[in-house]
């Protein structure tokens, strides 16, 4: 067993560039591969829901940025949904990184611990009080969930 995760862990990422079709939300989009739609799940950060503040705002942001573009996906994983977790590129732009920079976004520290770029955009966004961080009581996607959906697994 150990063997088998120690060769995923080696694994090269899988890379592919296609066409977004879809924003789901703020952090999850469909990329065009092979002819079919792939659900992605942007790696390490967190958009706020649909209903909840600057939800809508997030993936209209998403959307201006990269609806209709073609974009690098780099797959890390595969979410509990069956949904590629991925870093997105647009050219040199990493698309993951600008929505937190934008304050569209948390840097989700859960599963992205080690991430400091993350966290210094997240800091620098907040200081600057931009995006969601114009709400001084702003509420972390993954608490907004919790009384509808149970703690965050």
């Amino acid at each position: 067993m150990l063997a088998l995760l120690l060769l995923l862990a080696a694994a090269p990422a899988i890379e592919f560039e296609g066409r977004v079709v879809a924003i789901i939300d703020g952090d999850t989009v469909g990329v065009m591969r092979a002819g079919r739609e792939v659900r992605i799940r942007l790696h390490g950060i967190d958009a706020p829901e649909k209903r909840q503040a600057y939800g809508r705002r997030a993936q209209d942001y998403l959307g201006e940025m990269i609806f209709k573009q073609t974009v690098r996906v780099v797959i890390r994983s595969k979410d509990r949904y069956g949904r590629s977790v991925a870093d997105l590129y647009l050219g040199s732009k990493h698309v993951n990184q600008e929505m937190v920079r934008a304050g569209m976004a948390w840097w989700f520290r859960r599963y992205a611990p080690r991430d400091m770029e993350l966290r210094e955009l997240e800091e620098r966004a907040r200081e600057a009080g931009i995006g969601l961080w114009t709400d001084a009581d702003a509420i972390a996607p993954w608490n907004f969930r919790k009384p509808a959906f149970g703690p965050e697994p």
